[in-house]
């Protein structure tokens, strides 16, 4: 064989292993986002799917077995509908009543699901007040004002 036949040949390969090394290590992008809603009512059709899905969690269901790393718990959407979560990993920072749980996995028996991913996202008293109330001279003041003493 010719060396630039060679050279080709081996590029061809480093470009197909790459290709599917990035397919491999990203599920999240093949997979499907679906409201509780959706997933409860199709629940059988994706078993075999990575399925994303968003719900409150219900506090006074929070089940955490540390020695298993296990994390039980019920969360539930607008229109009442409820399911149940199993995750084997750590349990998240802000893991508390009304804060949205963004979970990634597959279902698994009726109402089910079991996540390899759970995330929160931060509740609304960290989010900003509108631009169009904000005062730009009042943040001034509070920032030139020296700090208080304790």
């Amino acid at each position: 064989m010719k060396k630039n036949t060679i050279v080709m040949l081996g590029g061809f390969v480093i470009a197909a292993a790459i290709v599917f090394l990035l397919m491999a290590a990203t599920p999240g992008s093949s997979g499907v986002e679906l409201t509780m809603k959706e997933l409860l009512a199709t629940q059988n059709q994706h078993k075999d799917d990575f399925v994303t899905v968003e719900g409150l969690l219900m506090e006074d269901t929070i089940k955490w077995n540390a020695d298993k790393i296990e994390l039980k718990f019920d969360v539930k959407d607008n229109d009442g509908n409820i399911m149940h979560v199993i995750h084997n990993g750590p349990k998240p920072d802000n893991f508390s009543e009304g804060v949205i749980t963004i979970l990634q996995g597959a279902p698994t028996k009726k109402d089910t699901f079991e996540a390899e991913t759970v995330k929160t996202r931060c509740p609304s008293k960290y989010e900003g007040k509108d631009m169009k109330d904000y005062d730009p001279e009042s943040h001034k003041e509070k920032l030139n004002q020296p700090p208080k003493e304790k």
